[in-house]
């Protein structure tokens, strides 16, 4: 599940591609035209870029931090994951929550992309208004000798055009299935408990993938 949840870090790398800025690029596409073009974009380059396919996780963080999490809403994923405790934090804990959070899921993904090999994504009809600002865009990815998973994006558009705050695997929202243990965490350490604890796993995943202290995702 990991392997495939992976697809949800990294579906938009592409959009600076040309050069053109990624809110404009944004803007100028639908929702699921957006995340049906850069997705296969992004397929193409996990299969063909021989530091991905080598396992380089240095490689992935630094393609998701220069091109794909601009495109993500970490702070209100953030707050969907940490629930009602959220307005208990002081705006210092809000932002060392959003950094860590973010660090924590680049870092958990970030090896399970590099194994994408044969799989393929398609994309069925996403229903929605013209005037809608809130959208859920349905893909599935399909394995060979394996049944299709789907992976629906959670998508908003504010001012600096689309983003990513939740995703849904197979009927699990990613920001959902965190809040248990982000509330268990508070429950037994308050937000600063929490903090502590989502640091220290990061600590762990960097020195498990031979990364420095500084690499990684920077709250916005």
């Amino acid at each position: 599940m990991k392997k495939i949840i992976a697809l949800f870090c990294f579906p938009l790398c592409l959009l600076f591609a040309g050069l053109v800025p990624a809110a404009v690029a944004s803007e100028a596409k639908a929702p699921d035209v957006l995340i049906r073009d850069v997705t296969n974009e992004v397929l193409e380059i996990v299969r063909t870029d021989p530091a991905l396919r080598s396992g380089d996780t240095r490689r992935v963080i630094e393609l998701a931090e220069a091109l794909v999490l601009p495109h993500f809403d970490f702070r209100r994923m953030t707050m969907l994951a940490v629930g009602r405790d959220w307005r208990e934090a002081t705006p210092e804990q809000q932002g060392r929550l959003i950094e860590a959070f973010r660090t924590l899921l680049v870092r958990t993904y970030a090896n399970a992309f590099t194994q994408y090999r044969d799989e393929r994504v398609v994309f069925p009809p996403s229903r929605y208004a013209a005037a809608d600002t809130r959208v859920q865009i349905r893909t599935e990815v399909v394995r060979p000798g394996a049944q299709p998973i789907g992976i629906d994006y959670m998508l908003e558009k504010g001012e600096q055009g689309w983003k990513v705050f939740d995703v849904v695997v197979a009927g699990v929202s990613l920001v959902t299935n965190y809040r248990s243990s982000f509330t268990q965490e508070i429950r037994n350490g308050g937000i600063d408990g929490l903090i502590r604890s989502l640091e220290a796993r990061n600590s762990s995943l960097a020195d498990e993938q031979g990364l420095g202290t500084a690499d990684g995702a920077r709250a916005s």
